[in-house]
């Protein structure tokens, strides 16, 4: 009767009943007890600016401060070689791009049929520019050069090059390109290899 007369005398106080029932707990139980009476009061909110600047400043125990945005290195891209380079190649550009674009416009443009022969001026750049640089230019010539003419590849019907025709009535193709390239390591051996990988297609 005793006990249950002090429990409810317990009811009208609390902060009594808060001891009592930490006393009768064992003691590692009655650390959560504490608040037992009273309302938790919420833990205040913590934005991800205050984080952030707790990082920046040291104050977070085990994170290391965020490492500066990777800045691009353009160091290359002044260095005299680099700069050496990239006069070399617009000096190789401006000898060979007007060859080049005659050559295509020969090939891709609607100046010339099929099997027609080229114009006496066009034959004359052509032969000169080209075909005179040519790596077999000796074995293409053979007797000698009547004409040089457009028409479809033997091989790839969808294409047009070049063709030597021949004294001999004989008419052979050959690649501008290649002509360019040996030109272009003729004239310019040290910095051929470089140029021709960055400018011209594998053929």
């Amino acid at each position: 009767m005793a006990s249950a007369a002090a429990i409810l005398r317990l009811r009208g106080f609390p902060h009594l009943r808060t001891r009592a029932l930490r006393a009768a707990l064992p003691r590692r139980c009655s650390v959560g007890i504490t608040t037992l009476g009273t309302p938790q009061q919420p833990e205040p909110a913590v934005s991800v600016r205050e984080v952030s600047a707790a990082v920046g400043a040291g104050g977070v125990r085990g994170l290391s401060p965020p490492l500066p945005p990777k800045q691009k290195d353009n160091t290359w891209e002044h260095h005299p070689d680099n700069r050496r380079w990239k006069e070399k190649e617009g000096e190789i550009l401006l000898d060979i791009e007007p060859i080049k674009f005659l050559t295509k416009d020969i090939l891709h443009s609607d100046r010339y049929k099929d099997g027609e022969r080229l114009s006496t001026e066009d034959e004359k750049v052509v032969l000169e520019k080209l075909l005179a640089y040519h790596p077999h230019a000796v074995d293409k010539i053979g007797c000698g050069i009547d004409s040089i003419m457009v028409d479809r590849h033997p091989q790839f019907r969808n294409s047009r090059c070049l063709f030597v025709v021949r004294t001999d009535g004989v008419w052979i193709d050959f690649s501008y390109q290649k002509c360019l390239r040996a030109y272009i390591k003729q004239k310019y051996p040290s910095h051929a290899e470089r140029f021709i990988r960055e400018h011209f297609k594998r053929t």
